[in-house]
């Protein structure tokens, strides 16, 4: 597919940490990556409870990893390494793996695509997981859906949770002046947090406009929360990755002309 048309506009909403590649790839098309971070993910201060439930990792069959952050920030409470040495290991995504294998942790299960909770729960071995332990390990406040299908399947989970999402503080007002002149071309977003800070981000009166900015998300669960806010047209990358994400802006910016 053809690069970008000069002067396309296009807000990142990834936290700041996460979102330089994919800004890079939209530069590399041509794009301007109008940087707008709408999530601050911060470590929880409770670090010795986090290390002594990583010491008991053992007790687990299963040891599932939520996230990259979930990885990174695990990793970061316990001194740099988590040794899991009869615990199986799953990552929820291609990303969530890739940081594992980085930080030397094994990686027994990955899901098949579209990389989520409801992927993991299809996979064989999540089926019979009856009187199992299985240690959650994730963000604050994070969605329930896999733990609950998990208790239905006779498993016995718990979580640990070793980051917060935090509203920012930021300055909007240049993302507002471009909404304003009609000069923003698409937003991208990979959560419904994301998108509900983004609109207690930017003020009301831009919120129409806003809204009818071409909307780019990573899952059809995020595609429902962002209708059910009022964005007027939402596409699905056909991947969480960056990449995938950078291409379905380029199949919008090709459909509006």
């Amino acid at each position: 597919m053809n690069a970008l048309p000069d002067a396309v506009r296009v807000l990142v909403t990834r936290p700041a940490h996460q979102a330089e590649n994919l800004s890079r790839l939209l530069v590399e098309q041509g794009a301007e990556a109008i940087r707008l971070p709408s999530l601050v993910i911060t470590a929880l201060e409770n670090t010795d409870a986090i290390r002594a439930k990583l010491a008991t990792v053992d007790k687990f069959q299963w040891l599932v990893f939520i996230s990259a952050n979930a990885v990174n920030f695990a990793v970061q409470a316990n001194d740099g390494k988590i040794n899991p040495r009869s615990a199986a290991v799953a990552a929820i995504g291609l990303a969530t793996a890739t940081v594992l294998q980085q930080a030397q942790i094994r990686v027994d299960l990955t899901p098949l695509p579209p990389y989520n909770s409801e992927a993991l729960l299809a996979m064989p071995a999540m089926q019979q997981v009856k009187g199992q332990h299985i240690l959650l390990v994730r963000g604050e406040g994070g969605r329930d859906e896999l733990a609950n299908t998990l208790q239905q399947r006779g498993a016995l989970t718990e979580y640990l949770d070793v980051y917060k999402r935090c509203l920012p503080t930021q300055d909007c007002s240049s993302v507002q002046a471009l909404l304003a002149a009609g000069q923003l071309h698409v937003v991208t977003a990979t959560s419904g947090e994301a998108l509900q800070n983004l609109l207690m981000m930017i003020d009301e009166q831009y919120h129409q406009q806003l809204l009818a900015v071409p909307l780019v998300v990573i899952s059809d669960r995020l595609k429902q929360i962002a209708s059910e806010k009022g964005f007027k047209r939402i596409a699905v990358a056909k991947a969480p990755a960056d990449a995938a994400i950078v291409d379905e802006v380029k199949t919008i910016i090709g459909e509006i002309g």
